[in-house]
């Protein structure tokens, strides 16, 4: 069929003519292709030249209410794709003024007029489209596929088969030249999808489907989207730059990866062809490719699983791996676009940006779309546990364990870390999966990070060292990374290795509050007051951040006896992480706040702040807090109802089994005048006890050794107490700004009492009152130390 003219109102301006009825831009009668938002943009800027079109206008009009995309980042890329298109420029705009904050002013003269436009004749489909639909076709298109949605059938059908012979002849090009194969220390970068669909459901989820995919190989190591986002900060570029070919083969450059690999979908008369292309970011050569055509929307997802395994077999992976590890796409994650896409904006959100609060609803929008979605139950769980969250966490740990057969060897790895990590607290059984985890898949960061925080809770301080320093080696991107390092150095009391690592974390960008509260603490053990008050100023006004903060200026306040200070920066803590929703996070605080209460000699404060906390949460460390403030306190009935409720809630938890529970017994037993019942019962924890259970100020470090020494006292063991006392003294980086670091010194004080050596006794009774010189003096503990030295 011949060409026919028809009339048609046009914009002219520039050189440039745009056809809203053909939807077609035009220069010199040459048709120019323009995807649809940026389409919707020039229309909206066109229909109203020289007056502003407000940011919010934009999105409402590209994005229907419902819609889950990052919609900042998603609107500032189509209009710097709009500006590629017309040559314009963001600095000196020739078209399209940007409006900082507000929106966008088309500049350029505009006219109106009725224009010839030619309809270009209808081409024929393939006559046996079926063919490439299995992904066995080597063809890819090489270049960004044209944008095909249109309401002239005519003009979308010409451009689909101009695609298609362009794509037959690259992959016909392809078969007369042998390609590279990658090798096992060669890592590649995925780039964003080129959407000719102008469907938004595309935007960010084939990518997020396509890594899903590739991450079941232990042969293929794909950069993570956090190092990319560090590398995109080195190039002073957004973290969530769209990735380009051109942006995507900078960043392979820079990382030392050897490939980019491409993607692209276009729409085909309802048809939807999807392609892969590796590229050589070096050299420039193409590795790899393959085409497949999904015959409807809904098996989008499924072709591209087929298009994944493909690519992999030729890039180099064996038959074997492929076989092996091959869960298909929607099974892994989901077959819903739309699920997958509001878990790909939530990912990214709280990955890259950090930003967990704001990721829980897009995770929480996923599981509804898909009930059956584990990876989006698993991820929320540790986005709550991020949040301080514990129950919420455990109750999505444990949803996604219920579907995990659903899911590939590497989520399944995941999800069951999580289950006996978060969940069930079992930390053997979630070493153990780590461990297997590692050695599958030994260039994933997750789980050599998580078999390091397993070690610090059991005080294997030097072998989580080693393994938190291999995993920075593997990828030194991971801001959580440097924090972990910088904690080991901590605990290991080497604070100067601890400093250096922290400044070059910040030199680098790694500004993050865990490693800002590790240089509190650094200062706090260095006794640094402009230190601590830098790092809390840097907290302010921080939600999820400030009552962190507020809770260490509280513990630093306590351990100089400080308790009326430390009880207003409690307060404030409690009140800004209910503000933030964080509630378990506050009942947290409550619990804690009651042990410092009862070792201050304050029973009655004490309860008052595990009603408090109970009223809240009955999460893990809430009730072993509650349980051994009420223990402390003496109220042994109460204490033991808490304890019983918390072996009860958490029967295979290893701290609850080998420290938290017979603490709080032994502390029982204590209050019953069974001294030798009491050193029988806490014996168990012995092996566990120099482990930093939890992170500042979420702790309960060295407490069995702390309770311990007080029952050598009350056995009148002088010795044994003292070894326990100073046992705690000796790990200063372990206790950090714990109360029983001061009170350690008391303690140590009577043990030398009772050996009859009174000159250490001094010594040790004046360390803790320097300590407390600017104490509150109505303290009970205060008070009776005072009346225990006078009579030496």
């Amino acid at each position: 069929m011949g060409n026919t003219a028809e009339s048609r109102h046009c914009f002219r301006f520039g050189g440039f003519e745009l056809d809203p009825d053909l939807r077609q831009l035009r220069i010199n009668g040459r048709v120019i292709v323009l995807q649809e938002q940026s389409f919707q943009i020039l229309s909206a800027l066109l229909a109203s030249p020289g007056q502003l079109v407000t940011r919010k206008e934009l999105t409402e009009q590209l994005w229907p209410e419902g819609t889950f995309v990052d919609f900042e980042h998603s609107l500032n890329t189509a209009v710097n794709r709009l500006r590629e298109v017309l040559e314009d420029s963001a600095e000196h705009p020739r078209f399209i003024e940007t409006m900082p904050r507000r929106g966008y002013r088309f500049i350029a003269p505009v006219t109106n007029s009725e224009a010839a436009a030619l309809v270009p004749g209808i081409a024929s489909l393939p006559s046996d489209p079926q063919k490439t639909r299995e992904g066995n076709s080597e063809a890819v298109a090489q270049a960004p596929v044209p944008f095909l949605r249109n309401r002239n059938v005519k003009i979308a059908v010409v451009a689909a088969s101009a695609l298609l012979i362009a794509i037959l002849a690259a992959g016909a090009a392809s078969y007369l030249r042998p390609t590279p194969k990658l090798t096992e220390k060669d890592s590649i970068v995925l780039a964003d999808f080129t959407n000719a669909t102008g469907d938004p459901v595309f935007d960010g989820t084939l990518r997020q489907g396509l890594a899903v995919q590739l991450e079941q190989s232990p042969f293929l190591d794909v950069v993570s989207d956090e190092q990319i986002a560090e590398t995109l900060r080195l190039m002073a570029q957004p973290a969530n730059a769209k990735l380009t070919r051109q942006l995507a083969k900078e960043v392979c450059q820079r990382d030392g990866s050897v490939a980019v690999l491409e993607g692209s979908i276009a729409n085909l008369q309802g048809e939807y062809v999807i392609g892969l292309s590796a590229v050589d970011c070096h050299k420039g050569r193409t590795l790899a490719q393959t085409q497949v055509v999904a015959g409807s929307k809904r098996q989008v997802l499924h072709a591209l699983g087929n298009a994944a395994t493909e690519i992999r077999t030729k890039l180099g992976e064996s038959l074997s791996s492929v076989q092996t590890f091959d869960t298909p796409l929607e099974q892994a994650t989901t077959p819903s676009l739309e699920a997958l896409q509001a878990y790909s904006v939530g990912r990214n959100i709280m990955a890259v940006k950090g930003e967990n609060v704001a990721a829980v609803p897009l995770f929480q929008h996923a599981i509804q779309l898909d009930p059956q979605f584990a990876m989006a139950y698993s991820t929320l769980g540790m986005t709550y546990m991020n949040l301080g969250e514990q129950l919420l966490a455990a109750d999505q740990a444990k949803k996604a364990y219920e579907l995990r057969e659903r899911v590939s060897t590497r989520e399944k790895f995941y999800i069951e870390a999580n289950y006996y990590d978060l969940a069930i607290g079992d930390l053997e059984k979630a070493r153990r999966i780590y461990e297997i985890w590692n050695h599958t898949y030994p260039r994933d960061y997750i789980p050599l990070a998580n078999l390091g925080e397993i070690d610090t809770q059991f005080g294997r301080y030097d072998k989580a060292l080693a393994e938190d320093l291999e995993n920075l080696r593997l990828d030194p991107t991971k801001g959580t990374m440097h924090a972990f390092v910088v904690s080991d150095y901590v605990y290991l009391n080497r604070l100067g290795d601890a400093r250096a690592a922290a400044e070059q974390a910040l030199s680098k960008g790694f500004d993050t509050p865990e490693l800002r509260g590790k240089l509190y603490v650094i200062a706090f053990l260095e006794n640094n007051p402009s230190g601590m008050k830098l790092q809390t100023a840097w907290s302010s006004e921080k939600p999820g951040v400030e009552d962190w903060f507020f809770t260490l200026e509280a513990d630093t306040a306590a351990y100089t006896g400080e308790l009326r200070q430390a009880r207003e920066l409690s307060r404030r803590a409690v009140a800004s992480a209910k503000g933030s929703g964080e509630v378990e996070t506050a009942a947290t605080y409550e619990s804690f706040s009651a042990v410092r209460e009862s070792l201050m000699g304050n029973p009655v404060q004490a309860k008052e702040h595990v009603t408090a906390a109970l009223r809240f949460s009955r999460g893990r460390e809430v009730l072993a807090a509650a349980a051994l403030a009420l223990a402390f306190s003496g109220d042994v009935g109460e204490s033991e109802a808490r304890a019983n409720e918390l072996v009860q809630r958490f029967p295979e938890d290893t701290l609850v089994k080998y420290n938290y529970l017979p603490t709080i017994r032994a502390r029982i037993a204590l209050n019953r005048n069974q001294a030798s019942k009491a050193i029988e019962a806490v014996e168990v924890a012995a092996p566990y006890e120099l482990g930093a259970v939890g992170d500042r100020p979420f702790t309960l470090s060295l407490y069995p050794a702390y309770v311990r020494g007080q029952a050598h006292l009350v056995a009148r063991h002088g010795s044994e107490a003292a070894a326990e006392f100073q046992k705690i003294i000796d790990h200063p980086g372990v206790v950090q700004n714990e109360l029983i670091g001061a009170l350690a010194h008391l303690g140590l004080a009577r043990a030398n009492v009772l050996q009859g050596n009174t000159p250490k006794a001094r010594a040790e009774y004046q360390e803790f009152l320097t300590l407390w010189k600017d104490a509150d003096p109505e303290i009970p503990t205060l008070k009776q130390a005072k009346v225990e030295y006078a009579k030496l």
